[in-house]
């Protein structure tokens, strides 16, 4: 395969933001960067690439065992089968994988998003795959039973999976999305017993994804799973220093998507 079968494979850079509202405000903003990867690219990718590679060694990797089955197996059968199970057919449509990658050979990945695409080009989910730092991991699948997902939709999920020990479980998120393209946007409205507590979200631009790109990102942001996980335990410090009540892990559910 040569370099130009690489049509929709690109890196997105931007912002995250968080604003918790109640019961006292913490507000951040971040530099961020993510791969969004074409699942029949990464053949190209890993061949025409010097500083990126999939399950090899390199300054900038992905592995297989990260994501999906998270065994190590082929990435397409897995998501094809997660979404049958909701009645979603991509009748061999293309799926497109939003993550940090490893820099380093460091993981760490609070939320990854699965763009999947009908043969016709219309978006049809979005599968939403969260990791905490204990270790557990949880999906929440966006569909709307096999049509097109539409922006307007916003669609909604009871929390099943405990992320941050201060927000309970008890409690609603509302996805808002716009589809990818030279931008790309997405946040969740995290609700508790009804009043809004959190809003957290990402805006991002297209850049090609090339080694030249890559590592001028990397330079300027930094490792962004290491990145990641630093200033996560450094808000749950401003978080604790504001009498935040703690709330204990629970379990992640037996059951691995919520649909």
């Amino acid at each position: 395969m040569r370099p130009s079968a690489v049509t929709e494979s690109r890196l997105y850079v931007g912002t995250v933001i968080h604003h918790r509202r109640i019961p006292r405000v913490n507000r951040f903003r971040y530099g961020v960067y993510f791969l969004y990867v074409d699942l029949d690219e990464l053949e190209v990718l890993d061949a025409g690439m010097r500083l990126f590679s999939v399950d090899r060694r390199n300054l900038f990797t992905l592995r297989t065992r990260d994501h999906g089955a998270r065994d190590g197996s082929a990435w397409r059968p897995w998501i094809d089968a997660t979404l049958a199970r909701a009645g979603v057919d991509l009748a061999g449509g293309p799926v497109r994988l939003l993550t940090f990658p490893r820099v380093l050979g460091f993981s760490f990945f609070p939320v990854s998003f699965w763009y999947c695409f009908h043969a016709d080009g219309t978006l049809r989910a979005i599968l939403a795959e969260v990791n905490n730092t204990f270790g557990d991991h949880h999906n929440y699948l966006l569909h709307n039973g096999g049509e097109v997902l539409d922006p307007s939709i916003r669609p909604e999920h009871r929390k099943a999976f405990h992320v941050s020990p201060f927000i309970p479980m008890d409690a609603r998120y509302v996805f808002r999305f716009t589809g990818p393209g030279e931008r790309l946007a997405l946040s969740i409205d995290d609700h508790v017993e009804g009043p809004l507590l959190l809003v957290a979200g990402i805006s991002l631009a297209a850049r090609p994804l090339t080694d030249g790109s890559l590592l001028r990102t990397a330079l300027r942001f930094g490792p962004m799973s290491a990145r990641a996980w630093l200033l996560i335990h450094y808000q749950a410090l401003r978080i604790v220093a504001k009498r935040i009540r703690y709330i204990p892990r629970t379990p992640p559910p037996e059951e691995e998507t919520s649909w």
